[in-house]
């Protein structure tokens, strides 16, 4: 009994020097990568063309009947942001949403759906320098699947945006039939961030398998996920405190230009989050392939 003691200890101490070598393959791989010059891209991309994107929601939205729609989208886009953050960016956008616009199929709408695509076509260049792709399809087909994901996302983000509107009149309806649900009032009232998290784990999910070159299973992708959301709410909540302390600091900087510089370094620590977790995922491929050769 005493001689099998050791051997779940060698196997921990095993399995904690390959979870460590893992670490530092993705660690040094990001940087092989330029993992921090692409995040800033993707950090830029992602800004310039979230107002493209909520104009083409706020077009799409009065198209079916309903301007009030897109104010809950926004809501529901910056719901896992820092207030810090989502407030002042929360207030430019609502300001350029308020605008008249002619209607769907204008020029400006085509625009703003193509200048939404570039910051697709940022993500999968970050993650297919992560899982060290080169993509066979052509341009103009990449630049087609990226319009179709912002067509997905608009939908998508009305759909909820529909559904959180409709939500608070259903449970009135649900109450007048069955008033033993009151209590689980509260629970609902969080059902708005559980969704959120939700969209957000199905997102990273979808663009880890589809976006970039190559095929992966969801096992393939699942740790690289878990720990990009993971590392969000921490560094939200670490950058929403230094915020709360040290706000002042980019007024008087920056001035004006406040709210889109703090924007910008929030999305800036975000994209190199996510391209990390695409490095671990390939690490954790290399990993498993050790010895063998790599499946790409």
């Amino acid at each position: 009994m005493s001689q099998a003691r050791p051997r779940p200890v060698r196997s921990a101490l095993r399995g904690l020097r390959v979870a460590l070598r893992i670490l530092v393959d993705a660690a040094m791989r990001f940087s092989l990568d330029d993992g921090w010059a692409i995040a800033s891209h993707i950090a830029l991309s992602i800004l310039t063309s979230m107002f493209p994107f909520l104009i083409f929601v706020t077009a799409l939205g009065a198209f079916f009947g309903s301007t009030n729609l897109a104010d809950e989208a926004v809501r529901i886009l910056f719901q896992t942001w820092p207030e810090e953050v989502a407030a002042p960016l929360a207030g430019e956008i609502h300001t350029v949403l308020t605008q008249t616009r002619s209607g769907l199929l204008t020029l400006g709408v085509t625009l703003a759906i193509y200048f939404s695509s570039s910051g697709v076509e940022a993500l999968r260049v970050g993650l297919n320098r992560a899982y060290g792709v080169r993509e066979q399809r052509s341009w103009w087909l990449l630049r087609l699947e990226s319009i179709a994901y912002v067509f997905v996302g608009a939908f998508a983000l009305l759909a909820l945006a529909l559904f959180v509107v409709f939500a608070p009149m259903i449970w009135t309806a649900a109450l007048r039939i069955a008033p033993g649900f009151e209590p689980l009032e509260r629970l609902i009232a969080f059902s708005r961030l559980g969704i959120a998290t939700l969209v957000i784990l199905l997102a990273l999910v979808i663009v880890h398998k589809f976006l970039p070159g190559g095929h992966r299973s969801l096992r393939e992708v699942a740790v690289g996920v878990l720990l990009t959301f993971a590392l969000w709410v921490a560094a939200g909540v670490a950058f929403g405190s230094y915020l709360a302390e040290f706000a002042r600091n980019y007024v008087t900087t920056y001035a004006g230009l406040a709210s889109v510089m703090i924007a910008l370094v929030f999305l800036y620590m975000v994209a190199s989050i996510f391209i990390f977790g695409g490095e671990l995922n390939a690490a954790i491929l290399r990993e498993a392939h050790r010895g063998g050769p790599p499946e790409r």
